[in-house]
């Protein structure tokens, strides 16, 4: 493979990783449980423990995740600031992500936290395309409700 196959090749990962990433986030958002388990192996491990959320598997943290989600009227996972090194078929990334997540309150106003953290991943190809591995998710800030 020549010098401009492999660079292609790279871009060619470093954008579909960006993509993953993406689609744990709206699939979070829309709450569609089917799409966010595709976003993992099957194998993977997670360590929600930054924000008092479960290690273990993909059922695991959606077990977690589910009733906390279906509480809100609305969130709005972002990832930003991607970090990929690659070296073959596996990847390391490190992303910033920002979360704010909206319930309505007894009376009724809106009421917003925000949270700031990392997620640090394993990434493997698979016959699918690039897929979760590992993902530890690092305290950065919360911000109570203004």
């Amino acid at each position: 493979m020549g010098i401009g196959a492999v660079k292609l090749q790279e871009v060619s990962d470093k954008l579909e990783i960006n993509e993953l990433l993406a689609r744990y986030c709206h699939a979070l958002d829309q709450k569609d449980w089917a799409a966010f388990r595709e976003v993992f192996a099957p194998d993977a491990h997670l360590d929600f423990s930054a924000f008092g959320g479960p290690q273990g598997c993909v059922s695991d943290l959606e077990a977690f995740l589910t009733p906390i989600l279906s509480g809100l009227t609305n969130s709005q996972h972002t990832v930003s600031t991607v970090k990929i090194d690659l070296e073959g078929d596996i990847a390391k990334a490190r992303s910033a992500a920002i979360v704010p997540m909206t319930t309505v309150t007894a009376d009724g106003h809106e009421s917003t936290f925000i949270s700031g953290l990392w997620y640090e991943d394993d990434l493997v190809r698979s016959p699918d395309g690039w897929r979760i591995k590992s993902r530890k998710q690092v305290r950065g800030w919360a911000s109570s409700p203004i």
